[in-house]
C-alpha cells in the first residue's frame, strides 16, 4: 500500500475514533445534565405536593378523630387537577395500602417499599413506551403517615439524547467525507517530496546519474531532498572517477601490450633471422645490436613500472636531505654525456623528502630533458629557496611540449612523439613515475613549455631549518634570484 493511502487511512480511523468518543460523551453529557435537571425539578414538585397535602388537609373539617380515607382521595383528587399535565401521583396508607392513584399510575412497588418516615426515594422507570422520573416520600397528615409517590413524564429529554446522537452520526459521516478528500489532498502534496525522490531512484537506477529531484518543501522532506542530491552528485563524482580509472587502467594495459609488442616483434623476428641463415658479420652485429638495443628498452620500462608499483604503496622513509648531495649526484650521473652542455646553479639548504626518490625524479627530467635536445643543447638545472620551500628545476630549450599535450605526458606510456622516444629507449613511463613519487611527497611537477623554444619542469619541496655552516641563497629582496640562482651564497657548477 502507498504511503499516502496509509497516512489517508490511519488519519481517517484516528478521525472516526475522536469523533465517536467525543459525540458520544458530549451527548451523554447533555443528556445527563438534562436529566439531573428533570429529576432534581421532579423531587421539588413532590415535596411541593407534600406542603400542599399537608395545608390542604389542615383546611378539611375535623368530623371524626382521625382522617378517613376517602378525605384522602377527596384531596389528592383536587391536588392532581391542579398540577400540570403529564404529572401523576399516588397516595398509600400506613401499610402501603393503595388510597389513590392517577389515571395511567400503573407503575409496581418497588419504589413505595424503599420509601419511609424519613427516607425519600427517586428513580427512572420506563413504562409504556415512555419514561418517568418515580419520587417518593412520606406525608404526616394529622396523626397518620401517608406515602405520595410522583410520576413525572421526561420522555422527551430521552427523545433529544436519540435525535442528539442521529444528527451527530449524520454530522460525523459528512465530516469523514470531507475528511476523505481533504486528507487525500494533503497526503498528496505532503508525500509529493517522496514521490519526487522515487522518481530521482529510478532514473539513476536507469543510468541517469546527473538527474537530480527537485525541491519542493523546506521542511525535513525537503532537507531530505538537498541530502539526496547531494549524495546523488557524489555518487555521480565517484562513478565518474572509477570510469576514468578504469578508461586509464584499460589504456595502461593496451599502451602496455602495444609496447611490449614492437620490441618483441623485432626480436623475435631478428633472432629468427640469425638462427635460421648465415649471415655476414655486419648483419649479424646490426641484428644482435637490435635485439640488445629493444632487450634494453624492455628491461628498463619493466623497472619503471617496477618502481611507480613501490611508490604507489606509499612505501617512503623521510628524513633531512641537503640538496648540495642531490646535486653533486645529478652531475656526477650525467657526466659522461658530453654531447650537452648541463648548467647547475643552487642555493644551499635542505628538505624533507625521501633523497633516492628524489633523485629518481631528477635525473628522470633530466633525462627527458637531453631526449628533446639535440646534441649540444643546453640543460639548466636550479634550485631556489624561497618562502619555506625550496624549488628545483630543470630546463631545456629542445623541441617543447604543445600546450594540449602537457596534461597528458604524466600518463603512462603516453609520448609525445613517440619515434624520438622509441630511438632513445623511452617508453613513456618517466614522467608517470615522477608524478606518482611527488604525490607521495605532497607535491607536484609545474611544466612550462612552448613548442621550439624548450620545456622547463618544476616542484618544491618543503625547505628544512639551517644547520651550522648553511645559508640559503637569494637575491637583495629575498626572494629567487631571475635566472634562478642564488645571490652571494649561490653555487654554480658547469
Amino acid at each position: 500500500m502507498k504511503f499516502s493511502l496509509k497516512l489517508l487511512l490511519w488519519t481517517m480511523i484516528v478521525m472516526a475514533v475522536a469523533l465517536g468518543f467525543s459525540g458520544f460523551y458530549f451527548v451523554n453529557y447533555v443528556f445527563s445534565t438534562s436529566m439531573e435537571r428533570e429529576t432534581s425539578q421532579a423531587i421539588d414538585e413532590n415535596s411541593i405536593l407534600r406542603f400542599a397535602f399537608e395545608t390542604a388537609v389542615l383546611n378539611v373539617p375535623v368530623k371524626y378523630d382521625i382522617l378517613q380515607d376517602h378525605t384522602v382521595e377527596q384531596v389528592a383528587s383536587k391536588l392532581e387537577g391542579s398540577q400540570e399535565a403529564g404529572r401523576l401521583l399516588r397516595l398509600s396508607d400506613e401499610q402501603k395500602n393503595i388510597l389513590y392513584a392517577s389515571d395511567g399510575f400503573d407503575t409496581d412497588e418497588e419504589l413505595l417499599l424503599q420509601t419511609g418516615e424519613s427516607v425519600k426515594a427517586y428513580r427512572i422507570i420506563n413504562s409504556g413506551g415512555r419514561y418517568y422520573v418515580h419520587t417518593g416520600s412520606a406525608v404526616n397528615a394529622l396523626d397518620r403517615v401517608l406515602y405520595l409517590e410522583t410520576l413525572k413524564d421526561v420522555s422527551g429529554v430521552f427523545h433529544e439524547r436519540d435525535m442528539g446522537f442521529r444528527v451527530y452520526r449524520r454530522m460525523t459521516m459528512l465530516m469523514l467525507v470531507a475528511g476523505v478528500v481533504i486528507m487525500h489532498i494533503i497526503s498528496s502534496w505532503l508525500t509529493k517530496p517522496i514521490k519526487l525522490l522515487t522518481k530521482a531512484t529510478r532514473r539513476m537506477e536507469s543510468g541517469d546519474y546527473s538527474y537530480r529531484a527537485k525541491r519542493v518543501s523546506n521542511d525535513e522532506l525537503g532537507q531530505l531532498t538537498m541530502d539526496f542530491n547531494r549524495m546523488a552528485a557524489a555518487l555521480e563524482e565517484n562513478i565518474s572517477m572509477l570510469e576514468e580509472e578504469i578508461q586509464a587502467r584499460e589504456d595502461f594495459v593496451g599502451a602496455f601490450a602495444h609496447e611490449l609488442k614492437t620490441p618483441l616483434t623485432s626480436i623475435i623476428g631478428y633472432a629468427d633471422m640469425l638462427r635460421s641463415r648465415k649471415l655476414d658479420e655486419e648483419k649479424s652485429f646490426i641484428s644482435a645490436n637490435y635485439i640488445y638495443t629493444e632487450g634494453k628498452r624492455l628491461e628498463a620500462m619493466s623497472l619503471r613500472l617496477l618502481d611507480i608499483m613501490v611508490t604507489r604503496r606509499g612505501e617512503a622513509k623521510f628524513q633531512r636531505v641537503a640538496v648540495e648531495g642531490i646535486f653533486e649526484y645529478l652531475r656526477d650521473t650525467f657526466s659522461e654525456k658530453t654531447e650537452y652542455e648541463f648548467e647547475y646553479a643552487y642555493d644551499d639548504g635542505a628538505v624533507w623528502a625521501e633523497a633516492d626518490l628524489i633523485k629518481t625524479v631528477l635525473v628522470n627530467l633530466l633525462d627527458n630533458a637531453c631526449k628533446a635536445s639535440e646534441a649540444g643543447g643546453r640543460i639548466e638545472v636550479t634550485g631556489q629557496s624561497y618562502e619555506g620551500y625550496y624549488y628545483f628545476t630543470v630546463r631545456d630549450y629542445g623541441v617543447g611540449i604543445p600546450q594540449e599535450e602537457q596534461a597528458k605526458i604524466t600518463q603512462a606510456f603516453y609520448m609525445v612523439d613517440k619515434s624520438r622516444s622509441r630511438s632513445r629507449n623511452g617508453a613513456g613511463l618517466g614522467l608517470a613515475l615522477c608524478d606518482e613519487i611527488l604525490a607521495l611527497h605532497g607535491t607536484a611537477l609545474d611544466i612550462e613549455s612552448e613548442p621550439g623554444k624548450g620545456t622547463s619542469m618544476s616542484f618544491a619541496l618543503e625547505l628544512m631549518g639551517m644547520e651550522e655552516g648553511e645559508a640559503y641563497g637569494q637575491g637583495e629582496d629575498g626572494q629567487p634570484d631571475e635566472n634562478g640562482q642564488g645571490g652571494a651564497d649561490g653555487k654554480e657548477h658547469e
